[in-house]
């Protein structure tokens, strides 16, 4: 007779399978960037990438975004967290990064066979946010995007010179608001919002750097922060929703100002949930 410690046990071993066991983690091989994809047990799964912002290296791989990244894999997402630069095997600085390299990163994930090669969306932070933007003004194989305090421009690289683009397409650098006399005072006492204001006074810098966000073919949602002490990414996602307007953008487009800092928005992070729900649904 199996004794009830036994069964007890069984028992308990089964559910700790169940639970350590609920996806797979796989690093791909990739040019120039960091990706790892997690994926869970279903089939057809959406792919939702995840890009981090100016700190570099992969943050959706850390313990920090756990959770979260574990909450898409629960409603039946894979998930891609892309390292594009301070990261292993890529560029130690935000400079010169190569859309087609995060867009190549993508298309890798998409061969996993759980995978909905498909249905891609992305979700980025920051200057995160400024590259998910770009991918999906470029390509149009992203089905949905989500901004979180993004810019509405292209700006210098992070170096200390500030004469290159954080971006290029094709080997070529996208035209970025250089860092003009304005903002040196402002960048001398590390007030980068004071920086961003002064540099976007040239006006005509601003018109030749922005996003084509109109070129987008798929529901956007930008998520600002309105004291931000970053960028002025309220005033800068209105004036992307105001361009959507006038291009006549066919798909769904919302902004969410959340009051607070430029980390904010990270707090409020069942809006991209709903989003997604909404506009780039897990089918059963």
């Amino acid at each position: 007779m199996i004794s009830s410690k036994k069964i007890h046990f069984t028992f308990f071993f089964i559910f700790l399978i169940s639970t350590t066991l609920f996806y797979a983690q796989e690093t791909l091989s990739t040019k120039n960037t960091e990706a790892v994809l997690y994926v869970g047990n279903g089939q057809n799964q959406p792919l939702v990438v995840g890009l981090g912002g100016s700190e570099g290296g992969n943050a959706w791989t850390s313990n920090h975004w756990k959770k979260t990244r574990d909450q898409f894999i629960e409603k039946g997402y894979a998930f891609l967290a892309i390292g594009y630069f301070s990261a292993k095997n890529t560029p130690k600085l935000l400079e010169k990064i190569a859309i087609e390299d995060i867009h190549n990163a993508i298309l890798k994930a998409t061969q996993h066979t759980k995978v909905d090669a498909e249905r891609i969306a992305i979700v980025g932070g920051s200057r995160g946010g400024d590259l998910a933007l770009l991918v999906a003004s470029y390509y149009d194989d992203i089905d949905c995007v989500v901004g979180i305090v993004p810019s509405h421009a292209v700006f210098p690289g992070h170096t200390n010179h500030f004469t290159s683009s954080s971006w290029t397409f094709n080997t070529t650098e996208l035209p970025f608001v250089p860092v003009n006399e304005a903002a040196v005072p402002f960048m001398m006492k590390r007030d980068l919002r004071g920086a961003f204001e002064a540099m976007l006074q040239d006006k005509e810098a601003e018109k030749n750097a922005l996003i084509n966000v109109e070129k987008i073919q798929a529901p956007i949602l930008l998520i600002s922060a309105t004291e931000d002490e970053i960028a002025p990414t309220t005033p800068m996602c209105i004036k992307m929703m105001n361009r959507l307007k006038q291009y006549n953008f066919q798909y769904d487009a919302e902004h969410i100002a959340i009051v607070g800092s430029h980390t904010a928005p990270l707090a409020h992070f069942e809006l991209v949930f709903n989003f997604l729900k909404h506009t780039f649904p897990v089918k059963k």
